[in-house]
């Protein structure tokens, strides 16, 4: 099989001439070829069956122990000018990264398969989705793609019409450390990784195409591209609105997309529905608002965490037909992690017996799950649809134990954009060493956006003109801690209580306190109903701090300096704005 595309097919024969594989497969998507290259993986030890009667359909895969999480330190932007990657990314001249890339690839498939995987990021016949074709020769990064992108015929059809494809050339070569690469070139929409076969690393559709390539396609083509989950809320009276939301790891993210209201809003009519965990596209509709999709067809969860009390709907989600990666194994051979339940596993994610006295977890930090969106019991049917959904609001979070409080409201756009620049998390001791360090991560995207944060930055500005109708932007922390080190909001279901105030301030129908640093809620607005929340509770999470948000804004300004003369002046002029209302 080859395409009706002759630059396809041409791309395909150089790849395999400078490859040499034993053989070249076209993927066509279907069942019966997933079943043929599971069994081969089965086979060859690849992929271990785990228990049908509990987890029909699913399988366990270990990766190299050297080879288990992104590596951002061996993950470059290959621009013409180093300012267009900007600091914000590692950067290598193009021809000296293809050269570098050429040389590893050289001969790197003698005795394996060489798949072909056309794609689409998004749904099939979705004016918002943009096609990629991955050459691999992993086929359990075939069987991943096949979950987490439309992959296939259809996609193949797709890319025939169009006539244009984001190219991704991987290869697991020896899953040597010292010669693994992750190479982005955003200018001919290229992407090349080598020495990798972990998620991110390798299923080249994810952060490779989604975010960093597309970000930059977004920027020429006036959209975007974000590291958000989608989310959508319909009250008791119908009305559905769809919220986008942006927050760093071990933030709560996938938690928020599946989130379950507690049962008062439940028993009310509010439903809540996932349409994606992780990435958003968005882009202006005719009507001036912003309409997104969830490129992503499935979910490449973490596992260590997921239990019935944090996230139900995910752990529903992968009682079958899922694809677990250096997790831990049960005497009856179920999957297991920390935190999934009080069972003690028999092998670790290594294969090894496990010791539970040895003090080292059982199954990898960054394992992971990969499953079917469709799978969730709160999955959106219109996650299809090709028109996207309109969004009612932005949200930007982080996870910061003083300072910033429960929820704020941005005064306008700009002002939002702000907001979603200066983000950022505290570290923990188990992390650093060091508790509270202020690591700033705009919009989410520091591992991931594909060029320059400043005119990432200008970029987000320019959708603020005449006609646009652009969704209110909010900043929310469920992670305040009180003098005994506690966190101060319950979380998890209960952030319904905030979602449900953002929806009021969309509709017009509740005021808020004017505050140098946004509008914030009036207590009394905020359905607390069954929440023993104490006097410190309601200062800190209700109330802000004005000597410490003087601190925090001077620090926003030397931060945004950074980027010198290409950092957007409207972005600069709002951050001394709201310096001389706090000082």
């Amino acid at each position: 099989m080859t395409s009706q595309l002759p630059a396809l097919n041409q791309w395909v024969e150089e790849i395999a001439e400078l490859t040499q594989p034993d053989h070249i497969h076209w993927c066509d998507g279907s069942d019966a070829e997933n079943a043929k290259l599971i069994e081969q993986m089965l086979a060859d030890g690849s992929l271990l069956k785990l228990n049908e009667s509990t987890h029909p359909g699913s399988y366990l895969h270990r990766s190299h122990p050297d080879d288990v999480a992104r590596v951002e330190h061996l993950t470059f932007v290959c621009t013409t000018e180093r300012d267009d990657a900007g600091p914000n990314n590692h950067w290598m001249a193009p021809d000296e990264a293809r050269a570098k890339m050429r040389a590893l690839f050289t001969g790197c498939m003698k005795g394996r398969t060489l798949y072909v995987v056309p794609y689409c990021m998004g749904p099939i016949d979705s004016p918002l989705s943009r096609c990629g074709v991955e050459i691999t020769d992993s086929p359990y990064v075939v069987a991943n793609m096949r979950i987490m992108t439309r992959m296939g015929q259809a996609a193949l059809a797709r890319i025939e019409r169009e006539g244009q494809f984001v190219k991704g050339l991987h290869s697991t070569g020896d899953l040597n450390p010292e010669r693994r690469f992750i190479m982005h070139f955003p200018e001919s929409l290229e992407i090349q990784s080598f020495g990798s076969g972990y998620g991110g690393n390798a299923l080249l559709g994810k952060k490779c195409h989604a975010l960093r390539i597309a970000s930059h396609q977004a920027r020429s083509e006036g959209w975007l591209a974000e590291h958000m989950l989608i989310l959508g809320i319909e009250n008791p009276q119908g009305k559905k609105h769809y919220i986008a939301a942006a927050f760093p790891s071990a933030c709560g993210k996938t938690n928020l997309a599946m989130l379950i209201p507690p049962e008062g809003y439940v028993r009310d009519g509010w439903k809540i529905t996932t349409i994606g965990d992780d990435i958003c596209w968005m882009r202006p509709g005719a009507d001036g608002r912003l309409y997104a999709i969830n490129p992503e067809a499935g979910f490449f969860g973490v596992a260590p965490g997921t239990s019935a009390k944090s996230n139900p709907n995910a752990l529903a989600s992968i009682q079958r037909n899922t694809i677990f990666t250096n997790v831990a194994v049960t005497d009856d051979n179920q999957p297991w992690w920390e935190g999934l339940d009080k069972r003690v596993p028999v092998t670790d994610w290594k294969g090894n017996p496990f010791n539970a006295e040895a003090g080292t977890p059982a199954a990898h930090p960054n394992s992971r799950f990969t499953v079917s969106a469709k799978q969730c019991p709160s999955y959106a049917p219109e996650a299809e649809a090709p028109a996207g959904v309109p969004i009612s609001a932005i949200v930007f979070g982080g996870r910061r134990a003083s300072l910033v409080p429960l929820v704020f409201e941005a005064r306008d756009w700009t002002h939002g954009v702000l907001i979603g620049a200066a983000m950022g998390s505290e570290t923990t001791a188990a992390a650093t060493g060091a508790v509270g360090v202020m690591r700033r991560d705009p919009m989410a995207m520091k591992p991931f956006c594909g060029y320059n944060f400043a005119d990432y930055f200008a970029h987000w500005l320019s959708f603020d003109k005449a006609g646009a109708k652009l969704p209110k932007i909010f900043h929310v922390n469920w992670f305040r801690k009180g003098d005994d080190g506690d966190f101060l909001w319950p979380g998890f279901g209960d952030n319904m209580r905030v979602l449900e105030w953002m929806l009021k301030r969309v509709a017009g129908s509740v005021g808020s306190q004017e505050t140098p640093i946004g509008h914030l809620p009036n207590p009394a607005d905020i359905n607390l109903d069954g929440l023993a929340l104490n006097d410190e509770a309601m200062q800190k999470l209700f109330d802000y701090d004005r000597q410490g948000w003087a601190a925090e804004f001077a620090s926003i300004g030397e931060y945004l300096e950074e980027y010198g003369p290409r950092m957007p002046e409207a972005l600069k002029a709002e951050q001394q704005r709201i310096c001389g209302q706090l000082n």
